[in-house]
């Protein structure tokens, strides 16, 4: 079958790793099952894997992909969450210490057809093309579990959305508003922030500029580059919730008296289980919310995908076609 995968790495040039061609088509073991992919859609964890981040060399060759939907072999049209548990574990998936991503220890979903654990699939509603549900699993649904799990917020809350542009990022703007938060936006680039206003921002400003209030929570995912002002940015007791750190992992300023001095708090948040996909699900079929799509490409293009996303020349999501 054909599928886009890494053959090898290269943290500098990370698409010199990656290959176009034929692959053993999957075996599904007891209890799983095979999903033929309609559409997948690409992740910054998709390039750090061609940079040798969190895959080793001896699990190589390995189909890329986390994200897919598409018709499982009773005919259904599905999601397939990208979470894969140790099948002894119970509970949140996303605390199991064993857990992986496809395209970790399991191939991806680049490809025509993807082997899951039943228990992993969604139903896929009507009102979702496949483009738009091969979005959901990574990008929305750490959206999703940010705001409304781990930031606990609800309708006439405030929320910073720091680094407006990516999937993540206009998920939570797109999620944000659509549950009746008053949503800013942050971008260093003027057409991002006019995007961001489209999106559904109440304001966008410059990156590190004043808010007209300091607000409920922050939703970070740059990291270094943005953390000193989104500790600034909260009211005294509100959240910040990290899911990433894109410009570094390392702040020069860590905020700790303010952080302890205001009581405010820092929350972690990774991914999102079956059930928050579900309910992410049924919240877009109700709410008519939709993924944010840059652009569609047939597989046979994803270099060219992969090399928007290297170049951050992307405001949404990318997403293949099989």
């Amino acid at each position: 079958m054909f599928a886009a995968y890494a053959e090898s790495f290269d943290p500098e040039n990370p698409l010199a790793g990656m290959s176009l061609g034929d692959r053993p088509a999957p075996q599904p073991d007891a209890g799983w099952t095979t999903v033929d992919v309609k559409a997948a859609a690409l992740n910054h964890h998709d390039v750090w894997s061609l940079r040798g981040v969190g895959l080793p060399a001896d699990r190589l060759p390995m189909t890329l992909g986390c994200d897919a939907a598409g018709i499982d072999g009773e005919g259904n049209e599905v999601i397939v969450h990208a979470v894969i548990s140790s099948p002894d574990w119970s509970g949140d998936e996303t605390l199991d210490p064993k857990r992986s991503l496809l395209s970790e220890v399991h191939q991806g979903t680049f490809a025509e057809r993807v082997s899951v654990p039943r228990s992993n699939l969604i139903p896929k509603p009507v009102s979702l093309s496949f483009e738009e549900a091969a979005c959901l699993p990574t990008a929305w649904l750490t959206a999703y579990r940010m705001l409304f799990t781990q930031g606990g917020l609800k309708p006439g809350d405030s929320v910073l959305v720091q680094g407006a542009g990516g999937g993540v990022a206009t998920a939570l703007i797109t999620l944000a508003r659509a549950a009746g938060m008053r949503v800013y936006a942050t971008s260093r680039s003027d057409a991002k922030r006019e995007r961001a206003l489209e999106l559904g921002a109440h304001e966008a400003v410059e990156s590190g500029a004043r808010l007209p209030e300091r607000v409920d929570a922050v939703m970070e995912t740059v990291g270094a580059a943005t953390w000193s002002h989104s500790i600034k940015s909260l009211r005294p007791g509100g959240t910040l919730v990290v899911s990433g750190t894109t410009s570094g992992p390392q702040p020069d300023n860590t905020e700790l008296t303010r952080i302890f001095f205001l009581q405010l708090r820092v929350q972690g948040s990774t991914m999102g289980t079956r059930s928050e996909l579900r309910s992410l699900v049924d919240m877009l079929d109700v709410t008519g919310a939709r993924p944010l799509i840059d652009r569609v490409l047939p597989l046979d293009r994803a270099r060219d995908g992969f090399q928007a996303m290297v170049e951050g020349d992307l405001f949404g999501k990318v997403v293949f076609t099989v």
